[in-house]
């Protein structure tokens, strides 16, 4: 790439509150590459950090004056006493409110054991991010500071009229003996004695180490803390939330979100810790959030001091602070408006109807050539727009396959392991993608990197990959049986995710299998696809359509529901293994119904097609109805409305397009109740009109009650009714 070296004259300081001395303005010379331009380098110095700013990034800033460093856009600004990079958090604004919070604490922000003088004036860097395929354009701040033996970078984005401030950590150097020692004995410092004065209060004994500190005055602030779990092979409750009173005692919370209200004032904030989730997470201190009368802590960077090196940086955790509003729907747009930023969808690469014929538990069984193509044909009545093939196209044997012996171990011992199976598929993959194509079908195929050494042979996996693309175009992988047992594990993992994705200009679309083992869950590494989220079998009597309605319900208000893989299955297999007085058993719902469920996600047809009855693909008008309109419907911001699902309930969902329109999906689920007022994100008082799209629901024209209670009519227990609405001036 050409560099170009140009002069920027870096402003006198200015008079700040907050200033703790005067530094001299310099002249500085930097490289800008062409996409990814450095606005500035600073060290210890003071200055803007832009010239000009694309108009995009206009509301984005950071500037270092003094001791001062701020970072901010039109929404949000956080101040911070530099303190040679060493932040301490000053002040937070929300510019919409005209409101702003000020510190109570001058500790670092930051605090890792043993750690705690500077050295040097720290460095302040800026990048602007612009016209990135997997990315939306936003600034980059990097700041640098130097703790002893131990370096620490934290790399800041800040996109425009979000109001929230990402961070991510990087470390380099060595530990200090005090880490060494408090990360043996993690989990038995808790201090029981009584709380006798301020000072007693105001200590801390860092024994893990904190990414952020939020020093909010007052005595009224609410938590929330909301705890994800995977590993959905074993646990069917994905959400949990824990109500907390912050108090002068420190409270240990779990979960990956936490939410912070004032009673006073109604002010709001969320820190989302972007992580695994929390039982799974590296260096795992068993909590993940220190909350106190006056303290907010995100504590475990995912890093133990034996991951460090000294030559390289190491990537550890991070967090996101976003501001809250008025109401609950501000501050989880602001979330859902950041998470989109982090993966921005592409309908033509991120939307898809997949087909995958695991779901029967046939395994690798009837994977052949001549089988795939005869469920090519009838995927495409169904409407499929991708068919994975799943463990079985490949030589080699896995742990699944149903052939006695298979290891998903040492894989590269045999080079040929990833190479279509011949006796499977005697012509290579080539039939089956050209027949794929002519029924305007897009193939992809199942893959499981190689574990050995905490995935030693990354390259190897991720050219495997690069190479598929490269000679038949495919571009959907599902990756599974992968864990992540260490630091080593995960750096290696994310090289394999980024290689291949930098190797295919983005075009490749992981889906992440997150049923079993340790891996990244729904906060970390999700911007490389969307996740494969359950596997359920009739067989085995755990597929329910209200269990799936519900995980997805759950998990719809903290997670962008397009990013998440939603199955249906052959409702017609498997009925005497239900109890005949089962009203939830499968086959109690129409066919609509169960794909249904799955329209604001991505659809997941988890069964062989040539196994289903003639009935069955009469849901093909459905889903082509669903095909039409499935890139308008996930355009918008998808939150949960009505009751939890318990097989029982009015449920549904709404995409929230805009102030003014979206779509509702409304569940009647098995009810009495053939008419229902439900709760949804429509505003009070305002009149709205529906407009069926598919379903059971009617044209009409209604008033929106308290709390955006809506009241909706469907004709018959387990039915439900897609709506476009527009909300009427």
């Amino acid at each position: 790439m050409r560099l170009s070296r140009i002069p920027i004259a870096l402003l006198p300081p200015k008079s700040s509150a907050h200033s703790v001395g005067r530094i001299n303005p310099v002249l500085l010379f930097i490289s800008l590459p062409l996409l990814v331009l450095f606005s500035g380098t600073i060290r210890g110095q003071s200055a803007p950090s832009t010239g000009a700013l694309p108009n995009q990034l206009q509301p984005c800033r950071a500037s270092l004056r003094q001791d001062t460093l701020v970072i901010e856009n039109d929404r949000i600004a956080r101040h911070y006493r530099w303190n040679n990079g060493h932040l301490i958090t000053l002040s937070l604004t929300d510019k919409k409110q005209k409101k702003t919070w000020t510190w109570l604490s001058r500790e670092p922000d930051c605090a890792f054991p043993g750690h705690t003088s500077t050295e040097g004036q720290g460095i302040f860097e800026t990048k602007q991010i612009l016209g990135q395929p997997n990315q939306a354009d936003h600034l980059e701040v990097n700041v640098t500071t130097q703790l002893g033996t131990l370096a620490v970078r934290r790399v800041f984005r800040i996109y425009p009229g979000i109001a929230a401030i990402n961070c991510t950590f990087y470390l380099r150097g060595k530990a200090s003996a005090e880490w060494l020692q408090t990360a043996r004995e993690a989990g038995s410092g808790m201090d029981f004695k009584n709380i006798e004065s301020q000072n007693d209060l105001n200590k801390f004994n860092a024994t893990v180490p904190a990414m952020d500190r939020l020093a909010l005055a007052g005595n009224h602030w609410r938590g929330r803390a909301v705890e994800f779990t995977d590993m959905t092979d074993r646990n069917n409750t994905l959400v949990t939330e824990v109500s907390y009173n912050l108090y002068r005692q420190p409270g240990y919370l779990k979960g990956n979100l936490l939410w912070l209200t004032d009673n006073l004032t109604d002010a709001s904030f969320f820190v989302l810790k972007e992580a695994p989730v929390s039982a799974v997470q590296l260096a795992n201190p068993g909590f993940d959030f220190l909350v106190k009368t006056g303290s907010v802590q995100t504590v475990g960077a995912g890093m133990l001091p034996t991951d460090l090196s000294v030559s390289e940086w190491v990537r550890g955790y991070g967090y996101t602070l976003g501001l809250g509003g008025p109401t609950e729907l501000e501050g989880l747009q602001t979330l859902r408006s950041y998470q989109d930023a982090r993966h921005p969808r592409r309908p033509d690469r991120d939307e898809m109807i997949m087909m995958n014929t695991w779901g029967d538990r046939n395994k690798d069984t009837r994977i052949r050539e001549q089988f795939i193509i005869t469920e090519l044909n009838r995927a495409a009545e169904l409407g499929i727009t991708r068919f994975q093939i799943d463990d079985g196209w490949e030589l080699g044997k896995s742990m699944n396959s149903a052939t006695p012996g298979g290891s998903s171990e040492n894989i590269w011992k045999n080079p040929n392991y990833w190479k279509p199976d011949p006796d499977r598929f005697p012509n290579g993959l080539k039939p089956v993608i050209d027949a794929a194509r002519k029924l305007n079908i897009e193939l992809g195929l199942w893959f499981s990197p190689s574990p050995d050494s905490s995935f030693h042979h990354w390259d190897k996996d991720a050219q495997t990959l690069i190479g598929l693309y490269k000679q038949y175009g495919i571009r959907t992988f599902k990756i599974d049986l992968v864990q992540i047992p260490d630091k080593t594990a995960e750096v290696n993992f994310r090289r394999f995710l980024d290689t291949v994705m930098a190797g295919t200009n983005y075009q490749v679309v992981f889906n992440m299998d997150v049923t079993a083992g340790r891996r990244n869950g729904y906060h970390f590494m999700n911007e490389y696809g969307n996740l494969f989220l359950e596997n359920r079998y009739t067989d085995w009597t755990n597929y329910y359509p209200y269990w799936t309605l519900r995980n997805l319900w759950n998990l719809s208000k903290y997670v962008p529901a397009q990013s998440l893989q939603i199955e249906f299955l052959n409702k017609w297999r498997n009925t005497d293994k239900y109890p005949a007085n089962d009203r939830f058993a499968p086959a109690n719902y129409t066919f609509d119904y169960l794909f249904a469920i799955t329209m604001m996600a991505q659809p997941l047809a988890w069964f062989e097609a040539t196994g289903l009855p003639a009935e069955a693909f009469q849901t093909g008008k459905l889903i082509q109805t669903y095909r039409a309109i499935q890139p308008q419907l996930h355009g918008g911001q998808i939150f949960p409305i009505g009751s939890e699902p318990s097989g029982k309930s009015w449920t549904g969902f709404q995409s929230v397009v805009s102030a003014s329109e979206g779509f509702l999906l409304v569940f009647r689920e098995n009810s009495p109740a053939g008419q229902q007022a439900i709760r949804t994100w429509l505003p009070a008082g305002k009149r709205v009109r529906l407009q069926p799209v598919a379903g059971a629901g009617k044209a009409t024209e209604t008033a929106v009650g308290e709390h955006g209670s809506l009241s909706l009519s469907l004709p018959a227990p387990n039915s439900f009714a897609l709506f476009r609405y527009k909300v009427l001036q």
